[in-house]
Protein backbone atom coordinates (compact mmCIF):
# COMPACT_ATOMS: atom_id res chain seq x y z
CA UNK A 1 0.00 0.00 0.00
CA UNK A 2 1.16 3.57 -0.94
CA UNK A 3 2.04 5.54 1.86
CA UNK A 4 0.80 9.38 0.96
CA UNK A 5 1.40 12.26 3.31
CA UNK A 6 1.64 15.83 3.09
CA UNK A 7 5.35 17.73 2.73
CA UNK A 8 4.97 18.93 5.61
CA UNK A 9 5.35 15.88 7.29
CA UNK A 10 8.75 16.09 6.19
CA UNK A 11 9.60 18.75 8.34
CA UNK A 12 6.98 18.25 11.18
CA UNK A 13 7.70 14.33 11.59
CA UNK A 14 11.00 13.32 9.62
CA UNK A 15 11.64 10.47 12.15
CA UNK A 16 8.55 8.59 11.17
CA UNK A 17 9.13 9.36 7.06
CA UNK A 18 12.67 8.28 7.98
CA UNK A 19 11.47 4.68 9.50
CA UNK A 20 8.90 4.07 7.14
CA UNK A 21 11.40 4.75 3.77
CA UNK A 22 13.86 2.23 5.48
CA UNK A 23 11.45 -0.39 6.56
CA UNK A 24 8.31 0.00 4.06
CA UNK A 25 9.52 1.48 1.08
CA UNK A 26 9.14 5.29 -1.13
CA UNK A 27 6.76 7.76 0.54
CA UNK A 28 5.11 9.65 -1.61
CA UNK A 29 5.26 13.49 -0.61
CA UNK A 30 1.87 15.60 -1.30
CA UNK A 31 1.66 19.81 -1.83
CA UNK A 32 -1.35 21.31 -1.53
CA UNK A 33 -3.07 18.20 -2.46
CA UNK A 34 -0.99 16.80 -5.41
CA UNK A 35 2.06 14.59 -5.56
CA UNK A 36 5.30 16.44 -4.96
CA UNK A 37 7.84 14.20 -4.41
CA UNK A 38 9.11 10.71 -3.54
CA UNK A 39 11.69 9.60 -0.94
CA UNK A 40 13.38 6.68 -0.77
CA UNK A 41 16.10 4.75 0.89
CA UNK A 42 20.05 4.98 -0.95
CA UNK A 43 19.79 1.37 -1.07
CA UNK A 44 16.15 1.24 -3.34
CA UNK A 45 17.45 4.39 -5.41
CA UNK A 46 20.81 2.49 -6.46
CA UNK A 47 18.56 -0.94 -6.96
CA UNK A 48 16.82 1.57 -9.23
CA UNK A 49 19.76 3.08 -10.90
CA UNK A 50 22.13 0.26 -10.91
CA UNK A 51 21.30 -0.82 -14.02
CA UNK A 52 21.77 2.56 -15.71
CA UNK A 53 25.51 2.81 -14.21
CA UNK A 54 26.24 -0.54 -15.69
CA UNK A 55 24.92 0.42 -19.50
CA UNK A 56 26.64 4.08 -19.11
CA UNK A 57 30.25 2.16 -18.10
CA UNK A 58 29.85 -0.39 -20.75
CA UNK A 59 29.14 2.15 -23.20
CA UNK A 60 31.89 3.77 -22.59
CA UNK A 61 34.34 1.22 -22.17
CA UNK A 62 32.90 0.58 -26.16
CA UNK A 63 33.31 4.51 -27.47
CA UNK A 64 36.61 4.09 -26.16
CA UNK A 65 37.36 0.68 -28.20
CA UNK A 66 36.66 2.01 -31.17
CA UNK A 67 36.03 5.50 -33.67
CA UNK A 68 32.93 4.35 -34.89
CA UNK A 69 29.50 6.63 -33.60
CA UNK A 70 25.87 5.99 -33.84
CA UNK A 71 23.32 8.05 -34.70
CA UNK A 72 20.44 8.91 -32.18
CA UNK A 73 18.35 7.14 -34.94
CA UNK A 74 20.54 4.04 -34.88
CA UNK A 75 20.58 4.39 -30.73
CA UNK A 76 16.84 4.99 -29.83
CA UNK A 77 14.90 4.41 -33.32
CA UNK A 78 13.61 0.76 -31.73
CA UNK A 79 11.86 2.57 -28.72
CA UNK A 80 9.86 4.69 -31.08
Amino acid sequence: MLDIRPISDLRNNFTSIEEAVLNKGPVILTKNGYGSMVVMSLKEYELLTNHIEKALDEAEKQAKSTTKRLSHEEVFGQFK
